[in-house]
């Protein structure tokens, strides 16, 4: 587990956020990560299991509390680029799975690392109207502040809300990340190869928890 891991999940975990005034009559962006984020907190204080590092339980916390949250169709289409409008629905569908389930025991490792490091957010810049925006936050604890970045859209129609498809670590959007090291293995051997590589990296990781 790297650092920009980490502290991809620990902001997603940590997050201490206040309600801005022009969102008051809806539920701001602010306040949708608090809610989400205090929430998976609160779970992992009080469960023991948790604060020891119980992967498995952990990236059951992780699915249950924060992938509903996640635009996940839209996060791997971005990842995967041009080529996902290429892909079959099953190939779409698998990327889908596998790309989840990699993010998901990354996040679940990062979480058991967690400690008393905070997230503090800075002023948001962006108007009510506003469908897509950034949440700019630092993460402060020991050492020198970190930036981390929420990248938010508003969901239209019932049960319209924000959710969550991109992140970004240290300068790096997670997106930007993953479509370089999805790339290399599109042009190596199309997305059937792309699927493979995941499937791959799936199982060690697995092995390796």
């Amino acid at each position: 587990m790297n650092r920009r891991q980490g502290l991809t999940v620990l902001g997603a975990a940590c997050l201490s956020l206040g309600v801005g005034a022009a969102w008051a009559s809806e539920e701001a962006p602010e306040a949708f990560v608090k809610r989400i984020t205090n929430d998976t907190l609160e779970t992992i204080k009080s469960d023991k299991a948790l604060r020891n590092g119980d992967i498995a339980k952990i990236m059951q916390l992780v699915d249950d509390k924060l992938m509903p949250h996640v635009n996940f169709r839209r996060m791997t289409s971005l990842a995967t680029g041009p080529a996902w409008r290429k892909a079959t629905p099953e190939q779409q569908g698998r990327l889908q799975t596998e790309f989840k389930t990699l993010l998901v025991r990354t996040y679940a490792g990062a979480l058991s690392q967690v400690s008393d490091q905070v997230v503090v957010v800075k002023p948001l810049r962006a108007g009510q109207e506003d469908k897509n925006l950034v949440v700019n936050t630092e993460v402060r604890g020991k050492g020198d502040p970190i930036q981390l970045d929420y990248r938010l859209e508003k969901t239209p129609g019932q049960g319209a809300g924000w959710m969550i498809f991109d992140l970004n670590v240290l300068g790096v959007w997670l997106i930007e990340n993953y479509r370089t090291q999805f790339t290399k293995e599109i042009n190596a051997g199309g997305i059937d190869a792309l699927i493979a590589s995941l499937v791959a990296r799936n199982k060690t990781n697995a092995k390796a928890s």
